[in-house]
């Protein structure tokens, strides 16, 4: 069940902008999808010059759902144009464990000459996510001996669980180009139903007197795909369905602050016996400061089962574990979500004297904040914000190893809830400053006449880099942090390089900088005569710069987080050698969004080179990408730039 302190449900899908109508609660109709003959043109086609190079292109794609006899049936027609359109065959359909049941899936491959090929196989059945409450499972099939010029179908049904209101969200744009959609919807037992649809004008949903909403749509280009792209929910046209008695977003907003400001009041009120914890734990002369910081490390240090796991119910018992209903619960069990223990963050805070409130958010990795989509269950996460020597900070005590005054990058410019004393209002948090976002590389390298290569490199992390390695280390073991930090330099070091992890120092302390060492050896050089060539920019050489191939965009950019790098290079010189060129020293700077600098200087027998780059924004709207990508190019090249050195005379004899 899901816990008292946790009204955050699952994810809802959301948007940017919307437009929101509201709707008499509607009355029954059905239908139902068939297969039918692939046409002559089908068959034969092998491109579409509606969706030119496309891999795949979706002939059909049907979605009905009924509420009266509880069904939900998807259907697809895709015609595979080229090998990665083959990946199509495999379909996984996601449903809610324990609450609905698929009772029927049928599919078929028909090839180019008209052969069919029924699905035998037995589907499988994986779980994709659990939670407090509930479990996210999908359906898995491959349709059979999928090739190009194949067209590949499916229907499956799905069974709602009868004592749940099922609303759908209608995902318009997909994968591939779609010719032709149809989608169907009759709701029961919603009091006051509303949809936002999200579809730029191109097609309405239309509300029957039978009381269907239908929409049908052809032409449907490909959903969004960018790299550095804020989130595909925020993009992808869409209609999304919602039961709410409020007829304006104004007036559903206003009783939400409430709502809100009343709950998170009396939960987070601190008892007696959580007063008595909390006072133990500060020092009568510590400042407010000093008690916040003493406070959110005794939190951080209790198992938080977002990132270890929940107990089952069986376990509990055993351990004679209570349900947590109070605050004071999580600390008793030494045990809670991430949301509990922000709220129990609160509520320690306030009574040690601290003005704490809490700020339900929507996490930016996977939405943004949609006022015209009238529901809270948007929100992800809760984080804590604190007023501090007349200053207020933001806190964020349910990530583990998060420090102490700053966030983790998904709750930066991160919209939601403000609460405070008096109300609630909008609000968005702080977005990071780069100097708190570091990545510091140093390699030492010995070279030798041939071009063989052999030393360490150092990384030093703060902030995102370093929180995103101590999570994926509390989550994965060992072996597997060790392959993935290996991996992620491996891929920027020039070719014929090996990179071999050694050690981390400072994993487990979030208040410290993460180093991670690697050592590194291979060949890098290549020789001309009497010149050896080597890469200037060591640990860029090989780097996958972002914007520079797509001339144009039309959506938003989004770097997640600024970041500030740092690299030093020394390539001791093989003897007998000395430096004919090096990269060059240049500055390049975008304004007050990006800035590179490279540094180079030379001793008898080595070379340093330095290179800075910072990039001081998260997000740019399209109409920024051209100087966005022109300052990129200008860091491409520098990173080309080469290390020449050349064999030195021999000395002439007597």
């Amino acid at each position: 069940m899901a816990s008292a302190l946790d009204v955050c449900s699952r994810p809802t899908q959301l948007g940017f902008l919307c437009c929101v109508f509201l709707l008499p609660a509607a009355s029954p109709a059905c239908a139902h999808a068939q297969f039918q003959q692939p046409t002559a043109e089908e068959l034969s086609m092998i491109s579409d010059p509606k969706a030119p190079g496309s891999a795949a292109v979706y002939l059909d794609y049907e979605e009905t759902a009924d509420s009266f006899n509880h069904t939900e049936v998807i259907s697809e027609r895709i015609k595979v144009l080229a090998e990665a359109g083959k990946d199509l065959a495999t379909v996984a359909i996601p449903y809610e464990h324990g609450v609905d049941k698929v009772v029927d899936i049928e599919g078929r491959t028909i090839q180019p000459d008209g052969k069919v090929i029924p699905l035998t196989d037995t589907p499988a059945d994986l779980t994709e996510m659990k939670g407090k409450g509930f479990q996210v499972n999908s359906v898995v099939f491959t349709l059979p001996a999928a090739e190009v010029g194949s067209i590949l179908e499916f229907r499956i049904k799905i069974h709602r669980d009868e004592v749940w209101v099922f609303l759908p969200t209608w995902q318009v744009q997909r994968k591939y180009f779609v010719r032709k959609a149809h989608y169907s919807f009759r709701p029961s037992g919603v009091d006051h139903l509303l949809y936002s649809s999200h579809l730029n004008g191109i097609a309405k949903v239309v509300h029957d007197k039978h009381g269907f909403f239908t929409l049908d749509i052809d032409d449907v280009p490909p959903e969004p795909n960018e790299d550095w792209m804020p989130p595909i929910n925020t993009l992808r046209w869409r209609v999304e369905f919602f039961d709410n008695e409020f007829s304006s977003s104004e007036a559903f907003w206003d009783d939400a602050r409430k709502r809100w400001g009343d709950w998170a009041e009396s939960i987070t009120t601190p008892s007696g016996s959580l007063t008595k914890v909390a006072v133990g734990i500060v020092a009568p002369g510590d400042t407010d400061q000093e008690k916040a910081a003493k406070l959110y490390a005794a939190v951080q240090k209790l198992d938080n089962t977002d990132f270890s796991r929940t107990k089952s119910q069986a376990e509990r018992k055993k351990e004679k574990l209570k349900e947590i209903v109070k605050v004071e619960d999580v600390w008793k069990q030494q045990s809670g979500s991430a949301n509990e223990i922000s709220l129990l963050y609160i509520a320690m805070a306030r009574a040690a004297g601290i003005k704490a409130w809490l700020a339900p958010v929507v996490n930016r990795d996977r939405a943004i904040f949609d006022d015209l989509y009238l529901s809270d269950n948007q929100f992800d996460s809760y984080i804590v914000i604190v007023e501090l020597g007349g200053k207020i900070t933001c806190l964020d005590p349910g990530e583990k190893m998060c420090p102490f005054g700053s966030l983790h990058w998904k709750h930066t410019l991160a919209s939601g809830l403000r609460l405070n004393d008096k109300s609630a209002i909008f609000e968005t948090t702080p977005a990071m400053n780069f100097r708190a976002s570091t990545v510091s590389r140093t390699a030492d390298l010995g070279i030798d006449e041939t071009g063989n290569v052999s030393g360490k490199i150092q990384i030093v992390m703060s902030g995102p880099e370093a929180l995103y390695w101590r999570q994926l280390a509390l989550q994965n073991d060992e072996e597997e942090v060790k392959k993935q930090f290996t991996a992620s330099i491996r891929a920027d070091l020039p070719e014929g390089v090996q990179a071999e992890f050694d050690h981390f120092l400072g994993l487990e302390n979030s208040n410290a900088n993460l180093i991670g060492i690697l050592n590194v050896s291979g060949t890098i050089g290549s020789t001309t005569g009497k010149r050896l060539l080597l890469p200037g920019l060591f640990l860029e050489s090989r780097a996958k710069h972002p914007f520079v191939a797509q001339d144009k965009r039309t959506i938003p950019v989004d770097v997640h987080y600024p970041l500030l790098e740092q690299d030093e290079v020394t390539y001791t010189l093989p003897p007998g050698f000395k430096v004919e060129s090096m990269p060059q020293d240049s500055n390049s700077t975008w304004g007050s969004n990006a800035a590179l600098a490279i540094r180079s200087t030379a001793k008898p027998d080595s070379v340093t080179v330095r290179r800075i780059l910072g990039r001081n924004f998260t997000l740019l709207y399209p109409n920024d990408y051209p100087d966005l990508r022109g300052f990129y190019q200008k860091v491409a090249a520098a990173d080309q730039q080469q290390l020449v050195l050349t064999r030195a005379p021999a000395p002439k004899g007597n």
